[in-house]
């Protein structure tokens, strides 16, 4: 027997069902933060988004007040290295830029004799002396003839006979040397001078200055193709003008914002410059997504015939929650770098989590306020042969009314038609099942194709090789490159050296007869075997109590010869010379053995970072969707994007097929810090769309459809914000691959490449095709709502017709009101098979749940409602 409705009082002057848009259930209190913060910035909407703005203009200017503080060279180092340099620098040693000037003639002379006999390579060595040492910036000035004020050093003479160099050290730290444009311009000037022989300058500040300027408009350029390109993208998706600066401008304020705050907390934790890369890559992807997702659903309600509050408070109680699922898992995967203990990471998480926790807020704040203001002005600007969202009499009514209010007169959406409209939609869905309607009837076999395909990608990624990216990460072709290259052949080894620090234990002198002995029988061993070669140099530090013996090695310093070397020098050479003293200690640094270090405290700390950050985003997804079966499935399906991004990194990236096709030569490895990055950056970008269309399939599968319905329609009512969101993302990362590091090209082809086959094949077929597959073991609690067939059996619990002045725009949207059969007068409890007082259930991260009875039919008038205009 079906119960008689029970009497919901209303308020006073006002009828349920009419006037203003009924609540849903729960939105009396918001029972998530998303909808709690959106629901105070309507009520407060000036407030929030001149709060929004003070707010990010406050934390720029302390930002800039305060200053930046910078990671120093001796902060990147761990391990043995980190040992090394923490000695020297404990001991009083100032590390300064060392600079080489390379006087090269044509052909061989006859011996090193006659080599140092030509008349123009004596002119040309005496020149550019004089003009270096008269520069005021040099120190430690050394030369293979004799100069006065300059140490003579036999060993700057080549081997091949036809080069001799200038070395010297610029004044001041490594961190705040003299500038190197008078020495530069000094070498300029004997090049013009002496055009019979070759002079040219290479070393740490002028290569530093070289790649800065490349590096520098690489960015510049990047910066300017960006923000038009995204522009273009979001103008496209939105038809207007208004509604595509909105997303980019909630961007660039949480990144300018995130700027000023990573300043001063900087003053603790110092940042680098890869940081602010990153932070821009991330902020300017999720800031733009985060406002797709939600500016997308506001509209598509008021396209369905919802009036601009209750299109918001959908919007909020949805699209809000997702953003804020996505945000806190994008924030603890990029958290799981601050467990490797290098300080690099430790920058790149702090920034990215800043910028990724801003943009949220900005989400779930200014966001909604902002669209709350503009009403459908937010459709100002179309472009002309674009439709406007909602344009028959639903679209038109939101535009009369004054900053989107809704005009009297003119009533809501009743609960009844808001059930009736999203069945229908799913019908229109359902009744055009496409090819992802035939793929969803065998989901076994797609599933398995997909994923083996996958899998197949991610294939080469076991045989991935990492290297420090060095010198190899420069253009070859900027003139600098050339110049270390005729240098490295000139004098191997001896522009990336191995750097043993010896050190006392007792606090004695290293000048002692057992100590002295022992550096030279480190000097002789060392180029006895021959990987390792002259000139050896020895420098004491001010207290005398530590040598800095620089030794160069075989290779370029990050390939495999130099790594043999460094194996030889580590394990041969040093415990059969200094080890064997004992008070003496040594520890080596320099490029080979800060990369060798570096890689092995990545193996050391990888798979920790990898299990917490799947152990947290799995808590964070099952909070979010109640269903462990989905949070697993989630978890594995990003695991293997990854895996597929590594692979394609790997074939493109270790071998030279796509050397010209990328513009770069490649170094046969993959850089040692991008794996881990790709993997935290990734796994939390994936989840912007793992949620949002899980979200989708959860209403739909709520919503009483099965489990391949529910996944058919949540794919496609989310398809076209995540395809858009895709394409946003895909182009911002391709501008990256056309920068000239080669760093910067794999980071931008690595993520580039995992966006679109996320996007793609994993969203499109695989989650959908899986989540078929598990079918009715997830999200088992179901609304009353339509069957697995959406046949006459069980049918949505309305009456034959849409009720009052709603009817008529149901049918002109919907069809006509006969295309569901209800027997007349039933209402939404006519057929609940639970007790009118049983309770749902409920997550604190859930929207639309709290501990409460099922909703009645009859809605008390809400109290959700816009400021007055």
């Amino acid at each position: 027997m079906p119960r008689t409705p029970r009497t919901t009082p209303v308020s006073p002057g006002q009828t349920a069902g009419s006037g203003s848009p009924p609540d849903p259930p729960g939105s009396h209190h918001p029972t998530h933060l998303a909808a709690r913060a959106a629901r105070w910035s309507v009520r407060h909407r000036k407030l929030a988004v001149i709060g929004w703005l003070v707010g990010i203009a406050l934390a720029m200017v302390l930002g800039n007040i305060a200053g930046t503080d910078k990671l120093g060279n001796d902060d990147y180092g761990v391990g043995e290295q980190a040992r090394a340099e923490h000695t020297l620098h404990d001991h009083g040693f100032v590390a300064a830029d060392s600079e080489n000037i390379l006087i090269q003639r044509r052909t061989p002379a006859a011996d090193e004799a006659a080599l140092l006999a030509d008349p123009q390579i004596r002119a040309a060595l005496a020149d550019i002396t004089t003009r270096v040492r008269d520069s005021g910036v040099a120190t430690g000035m050394r030369a293979p003839l004799p100069v006065q004020g300059v140490t003579t050093d036999p060993g700057l003479v080549s081997h091949d006979r036809r080069s001799v160099l200038l070395t010297f050290d610029l004044k001041g730290d490594e961190d705040h040397h003299a500038s190197v444009d008078p020495t530069l311009d000094a070498t300029a000037a004997v090049q013009k001078a002496h055009p019979g022989v070759s002079v040219e300058q290479f070393g740490d500040a002028s290569s530093d200055k070289a790649l800065g300027d490349t590096v520098g408009k690489d960015f510049h350029r990047a910066e300017l193709l960006a923000i038009p390109l995204t522009l273009g993208i979001l103008l496209a998706v939105f038809g207007a003008v208004v509604a595509a600066v909105i997303p980019m401008g909630l961007a660039l304020t949480a990144f300018i914002g995130s700027l000023g705050l990573v300043a001063l907390i900087s003053k603790a934790l110092p940042t680098n410059d890869t940081a602010t890369s990153v932070m821009l890559l991330i902020g300017l992807a999720v800031g733009v997504d985060y406002a797709l997702f939600y500016i997308r659903r506001e509209r598509e309600e008021r396209a369905a015939g919802h009036g601009p509050q209750r299109a918001l408070q959908i919007a909020a109680d949805t699209s809000g929650h997702t953003i804020l699922t996505s945000g806190l898992t994008v924030a603890v995967s990029m958290a799981g770098l601050l467990i490797t203990g290098m300080s690099v990471f430790s920058g790149i998480a702090i920034g990215t989590i800043l910028v990724v926790l801003v943009a949220v807020l900005g989400s779930l704040t200014a966001l909604p306020a902002l669209l709350s203001m503009l009403g459908d002005r937010v459709e100002l600007l179309r472009l002309p042969w674009r439709r406007r969202v909602g344009a028959g009499r639903a679209g038109r009514r939101g535009r009369r009314g004054r900053r989107g209010a809704q005009p009297a007169g003119e009533p809501e959406l009743g609960p009844q038609d808001e059930v009736a409209a999203r069945h229908r939609s799913y019908q229109r869905h359902l009744a055009r099942p496409g090819v992802m309607g035939r793929l969803l009837r065998r989901p076994a076999p797609v599933a398995a194709i997909t994923g083996g395909l996958l899998l197949l990608l991610a294939l080469p990624a076991l045989g991935m090789h990492t290297a420090e990216p060095g010198v190899d990460d420069i253009p070859k072709n900027l003139p600098i490159m050339k110049t270390y290259d005729r240098l490295s052949a000139a004098f191997p080894g001896g522009q990336v050296p191995a750097v043993v620090v010896v050190s006392t234990t007792d606090g004695s002198p290293v000048t002692s007869p057992a100590a002295a002995q022992a550096i030279d029988a480190l000097r002789t061993r060392a180029v006895a075997s021959g990987r390792m070669f002259d000139p050896v140099t020895v420098t004491l530090t001010p207290d005398r109590q530590a040598a800095r013996v620089a030794i160069p090695l075989a290779g370029s310093g990050t390939d495999d010869e130099s790594i043999k070397a460094l194996h030889t020098l580590r394990g041969t050479v040093i415990p059969e010379t200094v080890k064997k003293v004992p008070n003496l200690r040594a520890d080596v640094t320099g490029m080979t053995a800060g990369s060798a270090d570096f890689n092995a405290q990545l193996k050391s700390r990888t798979p920790l970072v990898i299990g917490f950050v799947m152990v947290l985003a799995f808590a964070l997804l099952l909070a979010a969707f109640r269903n462990a079966l989905v949070a697993a499935v989630a978890v594995g399906l990003n695991l293997l994007s990854v895996g597929a991004a590594y692979g394609l990194l790997v074939a493109v990236f270790q071998h030279h097929w796509a050397d010209g096709l990328l513009g770069y030569t490649s170094t046969g490895a993959v850089t040692n810090w991008l794996p881990l990055m790709l993997f935290v950056i990734l796994f939390g970008l994936s989840m912007d769309y793992q949620v949002f269309v899980l979200s989708r399939v959860k209403e739909a599968r709520e919503d009483g459809l099965s489990m391949r319905e529910a996944a058919t329609v949540g794919v496609r009512r989310s398809a076209g914000v995540v395809t858009s969101a895709a394409v946003i993302m895909v182009a911002v990362f391709s501008i990256f691959a056309t920068l000239s590091q080669v760093s910067m090209k794999q980071l931008g082809v690595g993520l580039g490449a995992a966006i679109l086959l996320d996007a793609t094949l994993i969203r499109v077929i695989l989650m959908p095709a899986v989540l078929t597959l598990l079918g009715e073991r997830i999200w088992t609690d179901r609304r009353p709502g339509p069957g697995t067939d959406l046949d006459d059996r069980t049918r949505p619990n309305l009456p034959a017709q849409p009720v009052g002045a709603s009817a008529g725009r149901i049918d002109a949207r919907y069809g006509q009101a006969g295309e569901f059969s209800y027997a007349a007068g039933e209402s939404v409890t006519d057929r609940d098979p639970r007790p009118q007082s049983e309770p749902r259930s409920w997550s604190p991260l859930q929207p639309h749940q709290q501990p409460q009875t099922r909703p009645r039919p009859d809605y008390p008038t809400p109290r959700w409602t816009l400021p007055p205009a």
